[in-house]
Formats: C-alpha cells, structure tokens, sequence
C-alpha cells in the first residue's frame, strides 16, 4: 500500500535508511541535498513501512502543486532493497493519478512494466585509478598532457564559494535567462556552506581559468559543474581538474558525469569511457496539464485532499 506524506510527516530516520540500503541510492535523494534544491518543497510517497519509498519535489503555482525535479537535482525515483518491476509500477501510476507532474526523473536503478522516455548519464565506478585511466580515450589522454610551458605556470587549488562565485558567473553556460543564474549560484552557495560541494579550480599564471563543482559524500563523487574561460580550451584545464578528482577518489566512490544532453558536452564526457546509465523520465506539456486540471474529478480531489 503506497501512502502520500507531507513534508512535517516524515520520518526521515527511516527514510534515510531506505535510501542509505536501497539497490538505487543516490545522493540526490538525501534528505540534506534534497532539502536545499528544493528548498524543503518535497512529499513522499511510502509503501507499507517504509519498504520503498519515493520523494516528490514540487512547485507551487496558482495554488496547485507541480511535480518538477529542482536544478542540479538530476535523478530521484524509487528506493528500495531489491528493484521490484510491479511495485515501481504502482509507485508510477499513483504519481500520474495524484499529481500534477511537468518533469519527473527516476533512477537508473528504476525498470517499470512499460516503457518510459530515457535520458543520458555516465558513470564511472570504483576500480584503480590505473585500470581507469587505461580506458581513457587516446584524445583525452593527449589533453591530460600539458606542455612543461603550461605546467611551470600552472597550479590546481580547492577555493572557497567567494573566489568560485565571480567565474562561475561570468561562465555559466546553458542557463535560460540571468534569473536562472541566480538561481544556479545560490544554490551553490547553500550547497557549499552545507559541506556538500566544493569547487576545484585550475589556475594559469595566477589566473582562474576552469572551476568544476563537485558534489561529495562516502559514496559519490558528482561533477554538477563546469566551468571555463573559452580564452584557454586548448590548455584543457577542465580535463585536468576531472582527472584529478577521479585519481584521487575512484578507489572508493562513484564518479557521476551527471549526463547531458549538448552533443559537445557529452562527447567531452565520453571521452573519459565512463559507463552508460540512462534513467527513465516522464514529461507533461502545459497543455497536458492543464487538461487534467480542467477535469472535474482530478480539481475536485486536489481542492479536498489534506
């Protein structure tokens, strides 16, 4: 039986521990991480005694609910020991009876009765670091070396929110529009002074000329940024700076590229042979949506559900 819980409702020890032993974990699902992207707008659906359990981001506009997964909140989904087809199934038709959904990510983890739309990710998983780099492909190996030039002048440092903040700005590419910006730098910032990201930056004489965002915790590595001064593609900073995390963490966590769908962006990411992990997605227009919203029965349960 799958029970929907508001925000206050929860309990998050047993949450936690659903996700902590859940076949999908992912840290975007953390009750902290989650927290912060969706600024505390978030339900959850429960089945029997927290047996799996899903969160559901939404928005509210117009006085209805919106399910939408928040910025840099890639994937949620479903979480439990074993992934189970038929309840996965039951967790999907309840969200599309009970909600309003624009956008909803599951995990890769996630396999349902029928098909859903896929979306791209990549993952490298833990191994040594030599049997990793053997993978890399030949171009990606030819970019990790720097002419001894470049590295005489070149220096890669961990820097606080406040020296990433101004070049994360002025190259924040992909964002629709400057409120989207805004949007991307404070949460940043939360995510930062919550201990959950931080920002690792390759310098070229004393100039800040790449800055990559890395989520971490014991499990995960996940690159939610990339940044760089388009003066200096050739010196191949970002590719150095990726490197490096992995050389340093993939003995014992997960590196997520966190996918993309820009052609140039995900040939880049391939470029270091990271797995495929494509996740299911369901997408509703805003005229589909507004046809479920002008049906009597689905504004009547919505106007009287607690």
């Amino acid at each position: 039986m799958i029970k929907r819980l508001q925000y206050h409702e929860i309990d998050f020890e047993k949450y936690t521990q659903c996700l902590e032993n859940s076949q999908q974990r992912k840290y975007s699902a953390t009750k902290d991480f989650l927290d912060i992207t969706s600024n505390k707008q978030w339900e959850l659906l429960v089945y029997n005694n927290y047996e799996a359990v899903m969160p559901v981001p939404f928005v509210i506009k117009f006085g209805f609910k919106f399910v939408i997964n928040p910025k840099l909140c890639q994937q949620l989904g479903i979480f439990s020991p074993t992934d189970s087809v038929e309840i996965n199934t039951e967790f999907l038709s309840y969200l599309q009876r009970n909600y309003l959904t624009r956008i909803y990510s599951f995990n890769d983890g996630n396999h349902f009765q029928i098909d859903l739309k896929k979306k791209k990710n990549y993952i490298i998983y833990p191994d040594s670091y030599e049997n990793i780099y053997s993978k890399y492909s030949p171009k990606r190996k030819r970019k990790l070396r720097s002419e001894i030039e470049i590295l005489n002048e070149s220096e890669i440092k961990v820097i606080g929110f406040s020296d990433a903040q101004k070049f994360m700005q002025a190259n924040l590419l992909g964002a629709d529009k400057d409120s989207d910006i805004v949007d991307f730098i404070k949460l940043f910032k939360k995510l930062y002074l919550a201990g959950l990201v931080f920002f690792h930056a390759y310098y070229y004489k004393n100039n800040i000329i790449n800055v990559i965002a890395v989520y971490s915790d014991k499990k995960t590595n996940a690159l939610l940024g990339t940044f760089n001064d388009k003066n200096y593609v050739k010196i191949s900073g970002a590719s150095i700076l990726i490197d490096e995390t992995i050389k340093k963490n993939i003995d014992r966590k997960i590196f997520d590229f966190e996918g993309s769908e820009l052609p140039n962006v995900e040939e880049f990411f391939r470029g270091f042979r990271p797995e495929p992990n494509p996740f299911p997605v369901i997408e509703y227009s805003n005229k589909d949506l507004l046809f479920k919203l002008l049906n009597p029965k689905y504004l009547f349960k919505s106007l009287f559900k607690k």
